[in-house]
């Protein structure tokens, strides 16, 4: 989401102020925005771990090509970083920075880093910079959020009539995934059985299904028979989903009503007979139940598309010049 990707930058500029120094490039303006400029040096900082990351990852044959099109990318973005500052200092008094929250994005940042303020003020010192300057950054990329906020994301509104219509051409989305909670005795076929290893397997199972049929315990048989998963525990193998179990017991195991004892069932592993304990899901989530979430997908698709509409009008009005 493109309006997102522009108001979750706060921590950037901080990353950009200790970026590594190159000692050996030749400095020059690559880009001019009305009165603001981006130098070659700035910019080369700026796309550092970008291209780390390409090099170091990327496997295709057209790297270079990769490369140009991330750096065509990042100029975009910083032109419009600085259009949208520039905006939102125009707004005047309308939007304000506390100083208290500034450095609560400073001391998140340390303690998603596992830093100290005294070792990050130690290793902004040695890049020459200062927590001033983070401070600036920081400010200047907040006060770009709360801009894109006010002209955009307060201007968007999502009818009760657009959720409708969203959740009926989405109801593939809403569907309730169907579990269903199991108890098993099984009874496991040894390798290479026969025929006659078969029979007499089956033949013992039936025989066990008529006595549970006749009364005696369920749970009780698996503990002393069940040579299935989790027999001391009554056989209860937990949830299980479609797709997840042999097809044969999952079959019987998604039509047997709830509390009822299967028929003896014949896999490729054994002879099964199994109980329903629990189901769930099933059928279509109600739209009071999605509605939140449905909004937010309509909110971002409204807002990437409004965001468009506004940077593009801000670029139409401004003095850019591209000298890359």
């Amino acid at each position: 989401m493109k309006f997102y990707k522009m108001i979750v930058l706060i921590l950037w500029g901080v990353i950009l102020l200790c970026a590594p120094v190159r000692a050996e490039v030749v400095d020059r303006i690559i880009a001019v925005v009305n009165d603001e400029i981006i130098t070659l040096y700035e910019f080369n900082a700026a796309f550092e771990p970008y291209q780390k990351n390409i090099e170091n990852n990327y496997k295709g044959n057209d790297k270079e090509a990769v490369i140009k099109q991330s750096r065509d990318g990042l100029l975009q973005r910083l032109i419009d970083n600085i259009l949208i500052e520039q905006e939102a200092k125009k707004s005047g008094a309308g939007i304000i920075v506390k100083d208290e929250e500034i450095m609560e994005v400073v001391q998140d940042m340390l303690n998603k880093q596992k830093l100290s303020m005294q070792d990050f003020l130690k290793s902004l010192a040695k890049e020459g910079n200062s927590i001033e300057s983070v401070k600036k950054e920081i400010r200047g990329q907040m006060m770009r959020a709360r801009l894109l906020r006010r002209e955009i994301k307060s201007k968007i509104l999502v009818s009760d009539e657009e959720i409708g219509e969203y959740y009926n051409k989405n109801r593939q989305d809403y569907e309730g995934k169907e579990t269903v909670r199991i108890k098993q005795l099984l009874l496991l076929l040894p390798p290479n059985a026969d025929k006659n290893i078969k029979a007499k397997m089956k033949n013992e199972a039936l025989q066990l299904h008529k006595r549970i049929m006749n009364g005696e315990s369920f749970d009780l048989m698996i503990v002393n028979y069940s040579q299935g998963p989790a027999a001391a525990q009554g056989g209860d193998v937990g949830f299980i989903g479609k797709g997840t179990i042999i097809p044969e017991v999952e079959a019987v195991a998604f039509s047997l009503p709830i509390g009822q004892v299967s028929e003896v069932i014949e896999s490729s592993v054994g002879f099964h007979i199994i109980q329903v304990v629990e189901k769930k899901g099933a059928g279509l989530k109600p739209i009071a139940a999605v509605r939140e979430e449905i909004k937010t997908k309509i909110e971002d698709e409204k807002l990437d598309k409004k965001y468009d509409e506004w940077i593009a009008s801000i670029r139409a009005k401004s003095h850019i010049e591209i000298k890359l």
